[in-house]
């Protein structure tokens, strides 16, 4: 699984058939691992976080998600197949899990959350097995007590697929630093989707993903948290698209 640079990290050129295979290929190796997406947002943590740009490297498969990031690698004459968001490969990847007999546990968001995620996937695709969810409180990741008490439910439920979703850079740390302690196959950092699964918060158009609109639906729908990222810390984007031409 070779990977080219962009930007100030390197990614997996693969369109979203090849990453859900590469996934299965994991799975099945039972070798312990784990998945990132990048987006406009990544790249730019990753300049000033090098734990977080080394975490990004050695991910067993980084995905791009964000069509700027599609455009940017093209303007520096190393195309990627495709724009592959979590939002779009985990429903594709539950869709997989039932055919294969893999069992999901789904990690993240707000109490309840998780569980709406899991109804709407099971009323959805019938056979999907989702041995567990949990939302963490507030400051988990500073909690020894509860981070242990996270690898043991983990552990127990022995899932195949891991769905983390804290939002980066905490997923991120966070998997890198107990992936080898819980018992998952594969682990993905999936950001937001949870949300989207439990229906708790829409998917842009499709039209407007595609040409690289969809950060304005998002704006639109939460405001208050969104408008520094787009309008203030996501312009620096530029600045990097230069700095990393060559």
């Amino acid at each position: 699984m070779e990977k080219q640079p962009l930007l100030n990290t390197y990614v997996n050129n693969v369109s979203m058939a090849e990453a859900l295979d590469i996934i299965c290929q994991l799975v099945d190796s039972k070798k312990k691992s784990y998945v990132v997406a990048i987006n406009v947002d990544v790249v730019i943590k990753m300049e000033k976080d090098k734990y977080l740009k080394r975490i990004t490297d050695r991910a067993d498969l980084t995905i791009v998600d964000g069509k700027p990031l599609v455009w940017f690698a093209s303007w520096h004459r190393r195309p990627v197949k495709a724009k592959i968001s979590g939002s779009d490969l985990v429903p594709e990847l539950c869709k997989v899990a039932e055919k294969k007999g893999y069992t999901v546990f789904i990690i993240g968001g707000k109490d309840g959350t998780a569980e709406k995620a899991k109804a709407n996937l099971e009323k959805e695709l019938n056979d999907i097995n989702i041995v567990g969810t949990y939302a963490p409180p507030m400051g988990f990741e500073k909690d020894e007590a509860e981070l242990a008490r996270i690898n043991t439910m983990i552990s127990e439920a022995h899932p195949d697929i891991l769905i983390a979703c804290f939002g980066c850079p905490k997923q991120e740390k966070w998997v890198y630093e107990n992936y080898r302690k819980y018992d998952a196959k594969i682990t993905i950092c999936a950001g937001a989707t949870v949300d989207f699964l439990a229906g708790e918060i829409s998917r842009a158009p499709r039209w407007m993903s595609e040409h690289g609109l969809e950060w304005i639906y998002r704006l639109a729908q939460e405001p208050k948290r969104l408008f520094r990222r787009y309008l203030i810390e996501d312009i620096k984007i530029f600045g990097l698209v230069w700095k990393y031409r060559k």
